[in-house]
């Protein structure tokens, strides 16, 4: 992918459940190499719009492309003329490579070690030899500071370690863009500052990042771009500094009662 393409363009992007508008009109370009943070109250659309990206959801209306490819549709010729069609099961399947999600809660099998849980998706869903999947989930659980916690049971980690070892599960398909919807939401305390870390060093590797969360300290310390939005719609977006210079009173009462 060139350095120019954007890595996502959601354009007027609408999702409603039934009769519940969710998402209202979302435009948003995202550049590769970059972290976007989407800041928001809940209900605000937020975690929806992740959701649509990696195409959890269906839209209602709009388009997202995801490094210059439309996800979800291709335009075909029929009777003379353009017209969307849907993808199937496997054309999505091989758009979805390219992203990685890594969810508040950790879905972990707790039947396998963090070995295994990381290598899971390589051997079943990549076909990868298991000696090969072996190799690079210890390198990714060496990446989020886990390799002495590699034989570890989801019950013998803290919430913390089992965060670390889902995003090393995420980075084991070797994804182009990291999609994290509130990934330190669930965690006591005093956890945050570790999945933070590594989220941080994705971000000075260049990965590609958008995440929504609340950690203020976060987006204003690593975000190339921060998104505020509510009740289904981008209220304000800008560089970092818009954290400490809101402009729009809807930011300024979210950050208010944040901070």
């Amino acid at each position: 992918m060139s350095a120019t393409t954007p890595a996502i363009v959601a354009k007027q992007v609408h999702k409603a459940f039934g009769s519940t508008h969710v998402l209202k009109g979302v435009d948003l370009t995202v550049m590769p190499g970059t972290v976007t943070v989407i800041l928001g109250p809940s209900g605000s659309g937020k975690s929806t719009f992740l959701r649509l990206i990696n195409q959890l959801e269906t839209l209602t209306g709009g388009t997202i492309e995801v490094e210059g490819e439309l996800i979800g549709y291709a335009w075909v010729e029929r009777g003379g003329r353009r017209v969307l069609q849907t993808l199937d099961d496997k054309q999505v399947a091989a758009q979805r490579a390219k992203l990685g999600m890594v969810f508040q809660k950790f879905n972990l099998f707790p039947h396998m070690t963090a070995l295994e849980n990381v290598m899971e998706a390589p051997v079943h869903v990549r076909h990868m030899n298991k000696s090969e999947a072996r190799a690079l989930a210890l390198a990714e659980l060496e990446r989020v500071g886990l390799a002495d916690r590699a034989d570890y049971y989801p019950m013998e980690l803290s919430g913390g370690q089992q965060q670390r070892v889902a995003i090393a599960r995420a980075l084991a398909m070797k994804p182009d863009i990291m999609l994290f919807d509130e990934p330190t939401s669930a965690l006591d305390p005093e956890l945050v500052g570790e999945v933070l870390a590594v989220m941080q060093s994705l971000a000075k590797d260049g990965m590609t990042m958008v995440c929504v969360t609340h950690e203020i300290g976060f987006a204003r310390e690593v975000a190339d771009q921060v998104v505020f939005m509510a009740d289904g719609v981008v209220v304000e977006q800008g560089g970092p500094e818009i954290i400490d210079a809101p402009r729009e009173p809807r930011f300024k009462d979210f950050l208010q009662h944040v901070l």
